[in-house]
């Protein structure tokens, strides 16, 4: 890969790197409010550009209870 192609693309690389931090972040806290640590520790470790955020949220987290119960 060529270092101006990084130069010039920057941008690619910070909407990446944001989508990727909001959809973690999310996938965390739903990890964390569901008692969830071997998804939570796998969410902080593993960097996949959102993908496994996303499937945890769909297939694997359950809705948090309102009201702290």
């Amino acid at each position: 890969m060529n270092i101006s192609f990084i130069q010039e693309h920057i941008w690619i690389f910070v909407l990446l790197g944001a989508w990727e931090v909001v959809w973690k972040g999310f996938a965390l806290w739903h990890a964390a409010k569901n008692s969830k640590k071997v998804w939570f520790v796998a969410l902080l470790i593993v960097n996949t550009v959102g993908i496994l955020p996303i499937i945890y949220l769909t297939f694997f987290s359950k809705p948090i209870k309102k009201g702290g119960e």
